[in-house]
């Protein structure tokens, strides 16, 4: 793996220089771009520098560190360390690698960073499968239009997907929304949740794009089953789906395409 970056953010700025010095111990190749003093801080510079990682505290001044989070667009992951633990399940539903409480422990950083490894090693490879499937659709465009036997093919119409021990054959016009979950991709129809492993980025390039849109990095909805938008007292937007009791939350990379909403 090449050289990765990351950027610290906490309001207590020994806490911050010990975690960057406890990371220099176990995992020395990792580097430190920024260290930021608050959330506000942290939100720009990550936007600006684009870290591999964001090791975030979550009560901090401007925005928490969960807002911080759920404003990224781009590939940065996050790493929340905290005092709180009541915080753990709005951490992970911000697709978070891991939960981590102060004082950090040098073997539970230790363990934090393999899993760390683990999830940035997937997202390079789903990277590239999702490279592998856009140039695999362009080529089956280019020899349809020459009269190959390759031909384009239309967009997905169902999926299998398991559930439990079973196998099932889902079809698109069913599914509310597709959400990356870890290693696989959820699949949430109205009624069940099923699973694949197709990442999210050949899904897109798969769908109809007239009727699903990626309104997240992590989440595609399907516009049949939309049945509004929200914006919270940050502006935050945020998707209603019928058939589903949680709002998903829209990323500022794709508010635009609500704007008639």
């Amino acid at each position: 793996m090449t050289a990765l970056t990351a950027l610290i953010a906490d309001d207590e700025p020994h806490l911050a220089r010990a975690l960057a010095a406890q990371l220099a111990t176990v995992w020395p190749e990792l580097e430190i771009v920024h260290v930021a003093r608050n959330g506000i801080e942290a939100a720009e510079r990550i936007a600006a520098l684009q870290p591999d990682l964001a090791f975030l505290d979550i009560q901090m001044p401007g925005l928490t560190g969960l807002e911080v989070a759920e404003g990224i667009e781009g590939a940065t992951r996050v790493v929340f360390v905290t005092a709180y633990d009541q915080y753990a399940v709005q951490a992970f539903e911000r697709e978070a690698i891991d939960y981590v409480l102060k004082p950090v422990e040098a073997e539970r950083l230790g363990r934090t960073v393999e899993r760390v490894r683990r999830a940035l090693a997937r997202r390079d490879e789903d990277t590239a499968a999702g490279i592998d499937a856009r140039l695999l659709s362009a080529l089956r465009a280019l020899h349809g239009t020459a009269g190959s036997e390759l031909k384009p093919a239309g967009p997905l119409r169902w999926v299998r997907a398991t559930q439990g021990d079973l196998m099932h054959q889902v079809p698109v016009d069913e599914v509310l929304f597709f959400r990356a979950d870890d290693k696989y991709t959820c699949v949430q129809t109205a009624t069940a949740e099923y699973l694949i492993r197709t990442p999210i980025q050949e899904l897109a390039a798969q769908l109809d794009g007239e009727r699903f849109w990626q309104v997240h990095r992590s989440t595609i909805v399907n516009l049949d089953h939309v049945a509004g938008t929200r914006r919270d007292e940050l502006s935050r937007l945020f998707v209603r789906v019928r058939g589903h009791a949680n709002e998903l939350p829209v990323s500022r990379a794709y508010v635009h395409l609500f704007k008639a909403m």
